[in-house]
């Protein structure tokens, strides 16, 4: 039985957690399918990169803006029923992919159905997994779980570009639904919504350890809280660079970077592997900024990561006329600086509105970073389409990550004054067990 407390050896909150990697790192895979579907979906139907891209920005608004409600839903469902049935959503519009025949009907199932669907199965997710599981460890735990959207393209870009090339793009859309109906049962039989639910205390937790109290209203203290901090200039600094971050690597890069490379002749599997490595340094400069975030001042960490950002991507351009040296050069600097951005965003938000609101904060920052990466994913589509190339777009993006540089350093240094929450009943349990 899961719940035997007889098993000392290992506590239950670390297959909890190991549950929510396998989860996580599928749901990278989910999330990057659409960029080796782009070129197969053009050859076959005829449709421009603008209106494949409208679906592929249809997706990552989804993607951001779900996860806050998703929290909502977590926390009045249990987190086994709300991830089983996004994994039911994203299998179910992946494999009726196949069948369409028109653009609204890619908008609607790859956009709506599977966005709404990976939007459950992102950060928030490693969140509620990490603080209801773990007193001790949770830093480290969180680390790892943020690990497996790297992880998962590193596995699944390369794989996916290779199917579509001998097999199909129709065989991608089957293999992520494959993956989805795979892990379904896994997260059915082993993930436990609390630890009281198999009879233990959270990892690491002492006597006077208590579990923090469930709001009654968990959406309602979402909109209070965006209500407050919208008077704050600090909120938009913050929303606005990482508006800029979403639009610089998922829209952009992780969309347009294979058929940018495509276009200048290289194999899709090759171009696919060039994403897949920037998965490696990606894990390694996450980390290293995670350290740094420790030490140094978060403003500045930002300022120099969107600098040299923007200076990577203005180079992008010039490196596609020099792949054997110019493009490995763009993957180190750029995989470094992938998602660095993400831990000291992460302190800024609670050292400015403090610890119970900063995560909620943080929650529309994050929504804010995938408005951008629907923004840039259908722009840069719409660059290729008119002017025959993506130049206009990788330019763009690092204009625009210099003005973020410039945003961040001028964040406050003095936190923002919100009011109390108010306390909130209980949310009503759910009957039977989770």
């Amino acid at each position: 039985m899961p719940g035997d407390k007889a098993s000392s050896r290992l506590h239950y909150a670390w297959i909890v957690a190991a549950v929510t990697f396998l989860v996580l790192l599928t749901g990278a895979g989910f999330r990057s399918a659409p960029s080796v579907l782009i070129v197969p979906l053009q050859t076959e139907f005829g449709w421009d990169r603008a209106t494949i891209s409208l679906a592929v920005s249809i997706n990552p608004v989804l993607y951001g803006f779900s996860g806050i409600f998703a929290a909502a839903l977590m926390e009045r469902f249990g987190i086994r029923r709300i991830t089983v049935a996004a994994l039911l959503l994203v299998g179910s519009g992946a494999a009726l992919t196949t069948l369409m025949r028109v653009p609204w009907q890619l908008h609607l199932l790859w956009g709506l159905v599977v966005g709404v669907g990976t939007g459950a199965i992102a950060t928030v997710m490693a969140a509620a997994v990490a603080g209801r599981w773990f007193v001790k460890s949770r830093g480290l735990v969180v680390g790892i779980l943020s690990a497996a959207s790297a992880t998962g393209n590193l596995i699944f870009l390369p794989l996916l570009a290779w199917l579509a090339v001998h097999h199909g793009w129709r065989m991608v859309s089957l293999t992520v639904a494959g993956a989805a109906a795979l892990v379904t049962p896994v997260i059915a039989l082993l993930m436990r919504d609390r630890p009281s639910d198999v009879g233990l205390a959270p990892y690491g937790a002492e006597a006077g350890d208590t579990p923090p109290p469930s709001s009654g209203s968990p959406i309602g203290a979402a909109f209070g809280t965006l209500g407050q901090v919208w008077r704050s200039r600090d909120f938009w600094f913050l929303a606005g660079s990482f508006f800029i971050c979403g639009a610089s690597t998922n829209g952009l890069i992780g969309t347009h970077l294979i058929p940018a490379s495509i276009d200048h002749g290289m194999a899709e599997v090759s171009a696919a592997g060039l994403l897949a490595v920037i998965g490696i340094f990606d894990i390694a400069g996450t980390t290293l900024s995670g350290w740094l975030t420790d030490r140094w001042d978060s403003r500045w960490l930002l300022f120099w990561y969107y600098g040299l950002r923007g200076l990577s991507l203005l180079f992008l351009p010039y490196a596609f006329g020099s792949a054997q040296f110019g493009l490995p050069v763009f993957i180190v600097f750029y995989g470094l600086d992938w998602v660095a951005t993400v831990p000291p965003t992460v302190a800024l938000a609670s050292d400015l509105f403090g610890k119970q609101r900063g995560p909620i904060v943080f929650g529309w920052v994050f929504a804010a970073h995938m408005v951008g990466a629907a923004v840039a994913a259908y722009g840069a589509g719409a660059a290729r389409t008119w002017f025959g190339n993506y130049q206009a777009a990788f330019m763009t993006a690092g204009v625009i990550c210099l003005v973020a540089s410039g945003m961040v350093i001028r964040i406050g240094r003095q936190p923002w004054a919100l009011q109390p929450a108010e306390p909130l009943a209980p949310a009503p349990v759910a009957s039977g067990a989770d």
